[in-house]
Formats: structure tokens, sequence, C-alpha cells
């Protein structure tokens, strides 16, 4: 008779596995992340996905800055050490030494601007196959369901972590992205009434 602590172990693996098929990311890469607390803390096991693609919403510019910190800081944290991510968008609004407040060396990052979204798609597509890189971070409007479901089978053969931020797009239409968020700002706080801007405050929702 298998031990308490063998059947627990059992079904931690059994989970770990039915995560994967339903496309939380290559098993080897379903690991608690500690650096990701609380944000790990609501999936099953603690375990945030990465091997996966996650999306992000916003339709106001304060909040799309919002969302570019808050992947900033997320990527940040995945990123190996020496690790290299890629970040796709439709112009120049990323101000590469102000990442290094997030947590992300601006010399890990590879900025490719693009013209045409199918353009943008194509390289983030591409870019996901990559096993080498970290994460890929991709700025397109629109995604539809059948482009969404090209980038996840991209990640779930390479194991690299996919973040799609969507500045307003016409519907929040099903994707077959693993979890969707939407980050606003909040008024920044001082610690013990200390002058100046203060601390980042971010509303953070995992829909």
């Amino acid at each position: 008779m298998k031990s308490l602590a063998d059947k627990i172990l059992i079904a931690k693996q059994l989970q770990a596995e039915i995560n994967v098929i339903q496309g939380m990311g290559k098993l080897s890469h379903t690991t608690v992340n500690t650096d990701l607390s609380p944000f790990s803390a609501a999936f099953l096991g603690n375990i945030f996905p990465t091997g996966t693609i996650h999306e992000f919403i916003s339709y106001e510019a304060t909040n799309a800055a919002a969302t570019t910190g808050f992947i900033t800081a997320i990527t940040g944290r995945l990123a190996k050490k020496e690790g290299l991510s890629l970040w796709v968008a439709g112009g120049r609004k990323i101000f590469p030494a102000g990442l290094k407040q997030f947590g992300l060396e601006p010399d890990s990052i590879v900025f490719i601007n693009t013209t045409r979204p199918k353009e943008a798609l194509w390289v983030i597509e591409e870019a996901l196959k990559c096993e080498a890189l970290t994460a890929v971070i991709g700025e397109v409007r629109e995604l539809s369901f059948s482009d969404s479901r090209r980038l996840q089978l991209a990640v779930e053969n390479s194991g690299v972590t996919g973040f799609i931020h969507r500045f307003c797009p016409r519907s929040e239409n099903a994707v077959a992205c693993t979890t969707r968020w939407k980050i606003t700002t909040l008024p920044s706080f001082n610690i013990n009434g200390l002058p100046g801007v203060g601390y980042t405050s971010w509303d953070v929702q995992l829909l």
C-alpha cells in the first residue's frame, strides 16, 4: 500500500500532466516560482503558467503603460541569467533604460518594430518557436482565435512564454490563451508620509 506522501506526489504529477494537456505549458516548465508570488497563488498548485500565452487588454493610454510595466516586471522575474527576450511592437514606445525599474535589464531585450499587423503576428509566431528565448512580448490590436491557436501551438513546442498586449481591440473575443489580464492604474502611495510621487500601484485583474 502506498503512503500518503506517495499518493500526494502521484496526484501532483497527474495534475501537472493535465495542465500540459490543457495548454498550461510544457511539463518541464511546471515548477513553482516563488519570485512570481502572489500571482502564482491564483493558479493550480501555486504554479505560474510558463511556456504558454498570456493575453493583456487595455483601453486607455495610462492603463496601457501600467500593463507594459506589469509585463516587464513578470518578464524580469522569468528571465534566466543572461536570458534574452523579444519585444514586437508597431512603434518605438518603450524607453529601454526605464525597464530596469521593473527588474528587467534593457540589454536583455531585442526590440522589433513592424509596420503591419500581419507582419507583427508573423514575427511573434516565429519568435515563439525559438527555444533560446525566455519570453516574447507582442503588441497587437486584434487577435483571432486561429491566430492565437498558432501562437499557442508554437509555445507548446518551444516552452517560451508569450505575452500579448492588445490595446483598444474591437472586441474581447475568445482566444486560445491560458490567461487574460487587465491592469489598471491606481493612485501611488507613500510610506510614513514621505514626500514625492510615491510607489507605483496597480489593480491587477486575472480574468
